[in-house]
């Protein structure tokens, strides 16, 4: 018994130098954001980041304004039973919020576990179309010229480069970003994890010509944010509460994470903690072009060359917003990685909110077969209500 002891004392305290060792390492190397990552996914339980991380972060209020404008509510609202194979894939995926807006009017609404329709949850890529959103607004206010400015102009380190804002937005700039969400080693990890932001960013370079193909890289985002803050000498989440927040009426206060309290940085590529009816309103901008119930917010070009695709061969994207032609029919989306979803059908007056833990697979589709799903699903119902 003696001698496994004492075998036991050598091995933890073997286990323990090894630990040491390892955190040295990591911080030597400058890899300690891993050690962040470690504290705020895995030893609570998680594998990934999750649709409630946002207290474990740094965040910047996006504060609502003295007239909030709720949705009004349909005449049939919830009328109308989930069909099995909606209640199955919210069972599957963990969907927390299901919004569906019908004529500018909550036509079906369900939330699951203790969320409900103030509850704050993670938008993570969602993030990209707001931003892009705010690039146009900037471009409005006159800060950005058009979406053909150099970024060379805010940031000089890309004097010699081509790429624009535009560029940006519609993911073409030519970054060697590596968007690898599983290796903790990833310039993604360390963008989420990591602070001082703008030191990891800007140490992208850009090794392929600009403005050829569509690549979806988390780093033109991220870039954009930090454009559009240079532009306006403006924070991000003050920026997004004065230009849409307060005037489209949000109901609920929302917060930005940012990478730490000193540079408060926005994390632009993800990361707005808000609810499915918030959310939506997006939807609603942009089906009507800008215009938020007679006021124009944002140009109605600059929204039109956004939801429509910028390359022949990459149809599934545009300016910061996901496209599908899905049933036939002209669909703009808003989208997470976790299966976070603003989809909005215009000629239908529909608009779809997915909040949730996960999403399906993608099957070599341009979505994830839960998206389908849902846009099916809702049809079925709305047809029960014809």
């Amino acid at each position: 018994m003696k001698k496994f002891l004492k075998y036991l004392k050598r091995f933890f305290k073997g286990l323990a130098i090894l630990i040491v060792l390892i955190i040295a390492l990591l911080y030597i190397t400058d890899y300690d954001y891993i050690l962040k990552g470690v504290r705020v996914v895995y030893l609570k339980g998680h594998t990934t980041a999750y649709i409630y991380d946002h207290p474990s972060f740094e965040n910047m209020d996006i504060e609502v304004g003295s007239k909030p404008q709720p949705w009004p509510i349909h005449g049939n609202f919830n009328s109308i039973e989930e069909t099995t194979n909606l209640k199955e894939i919210h069972a599957e995926l963990g969907t927390i919020a299901f919004l569906v807006i019908k004529n500018d009017s909550i036509w079906h609404e369900k939330y699951a576990e203790d969320y409900n329709e103030q509850s704050k949850t993670n938008s993570f890529s969602m993030a990209k179309s707001i931003t892009s959103a705010l690039l146009g607004k900037a471009i409005q206010d006159g800060y950005i010229k058009s979406l053909n400015q150099p970024i060379g102009d805010f940031f000089p380190k890309y004097k010699s480069d081509k790429t624009t804002v535009g560029d940006l937005s519609s993911m073409a700039s030519g970054l060697d970003w590596d968007e690898s969400y599983i290796s903790p080693f990833s310039v993604t990890a360390r963008a989420y994890y990591d602070d001082h932001l703008a030191e990891t960013i800007l140490n992208q370079k850009v090794v392929e010509e600009p403005g050829q193909y569509f690549k979806y890289l988390s780093g033109n985002t991220q870039l954009l944010g930090m454009v559009i803050e240079k532009a306006t000498g403006k924070k991000l989440a003050n920026y997004l509460s004065e230009s849409f927040w307060q005037p489209m009426g949000a109901e609920q206060p929302a917060l930005w994470q940012v990478d730490d309290a000193e540079h408060k940085l926005a994390k632009s590529y993800c990361c707005i903690a808000s609810n499915a009816r918030d959310f939506a309103r997006f939807g609603k901008l942009y089906r009507d072009f800008g215009n938020w119930n007679g006021t124009q917010l944002i140009d109605s070009t600059f929204v039109a060359t956004s939801i429509q695709p910028r390359f022949e061969e990459s149809t599934e994207y545009g300016y910061g917003f996901w496209l599908s032609d899905h049933l036939g029919k002209d669909i703009f989306v808003m989208r997470g990685i976790l299966g976070q979803y603003v989809i909005t059908i215009p000629e239908d007056d529909l608009i779809i909110v997915r909040l949730g833990h996960k999403r399906g697979d993608r099957m070599g589709m341009p979505f994830s077969h839960d998206f389908y799903v849902y846009i099916d699903e809702v049809y079925k119902m709305l047809a029960k209500d014809s």
